[in-house]
């Protein structure tokens, strides 16, 4: 390339780059800006209309909450963290693998995903007191409750993107001698890659609510609870602005699961795949 290309193409470079900063700058404001106004309506509507903090509280009233009963509310936070990734890697883990064994015949599949259907579609709230008579702790019945939920639609997308892939590619790799396993390895598990990074984004969001309605339906209590049970008891108490700080931190955390399983979406998608290129029209 001359020096007269380079540096006629330098000023297109530098206003993409500045497009997209611009873009990125705007996908983060935008949403701050739209959430400080809501805080703002909120608050002024409390001052105004003098309804009581144990009825509506202000954002001031939470924060504080928030800050106070950190000591409280911290530690039921990593339990509920702590049990929704563990029941999300166990669901990946299965459903990725069942995923696998139900594309290998069509009678296999035929024989054993209605029993995933049926697990599926049974509320977990009615097999819950079933699962906690049956396991050997609360723990272990709210990571089988979370990875119950989670479980299935990672594997009807993983099922769905091995199922997906060009028939013609498929043709090839039997023409060259490829085994099954092979074809599996090096054809079928990319080609589903955005199907199961769909699936992990709905998992992940999935995971965060059994858990948090599985720890409902257990009642657990305690030094070891999460903050299903910080929520239950803070209605109890009437302590509203403690009940809304921790619905604050559980949206914390599913946004931060949604934002982490995207950038994993991302890494993982960007360089390839139509649904994260960046279209130049």
């Amino acid at each position: 390339m001359s020096t007269d290309t380079a540096e006629a193409l330098a000023p297109s470079i530098s206003n993409t780059v500045n497009a997209k900063r611009r873009d990125l700058v705007l996908r983060i404001a935008v949403p701050f800006i739209a959430i400080i106004v809501l805080v703002v309506i909120w608050g002024f509507y409390v001052t105004l209309s003098g309804v009581p903090p144990y009825i509506l509280p202000g954002p001031l009233a939470v924060a504080n909450a928030f800050v106070a009963d950190w000591g409280t509310l911290a530690p039921a936070l990593w339990v509920t963290t702590k049990v929704t990734f563990m029941s999300l890697m166990l669901a990946l883990v299965g459903g990725v693998g069942f995923a696998i064994f139900l594309v290998q015949s069509r009678w296999i599949e035929i024989a054993f995903y209605p029993l995933a259907v049926i697990l599926q579609v049974t509320p977990i709230v009615a097999i819950s007191p079933l699962i906690l008579i049956y396991a050997p702790s609360t723990q272990v019945a709210l990571l089988i409750c979370a990875f119950l939920v989670a479980f299935f639609p990672i594997l009807s997308n993983m099922v769905q993107g091995l199922k997906s892939v060009d028939h013609n590619l498929i043709n090839l790799f039997e023409l060259y001698g490829a085994s099954r396993w092979q074809t599996l390895l090096y054809l079928k598990l990319p080609a589903a890659q955005p199907y199961f990074m769909t699936g992990l984004r709905i998992g992940g969001g999935l995971a965060l609510i059994a858990a948090v309605v599985a720890e409902f339906a257990a009642g657990s209590a305690g030094a070891g609870s999460g903050l299903a049970f910080r929520l239950l008891e803070a209605q109890y108490r009437l302590n509203i602005p403690r009940l809304f700080a921790a619905l604050l931190m559980l949206s914390m955390l599913g946004v931060a699961i949604f934002a982490v399983t995207s950038f994993i979406s991302w890494l993982s998608l960007h360089r390839w795949h139509e649904s994260s290129l960046r279209r130049e029209n």
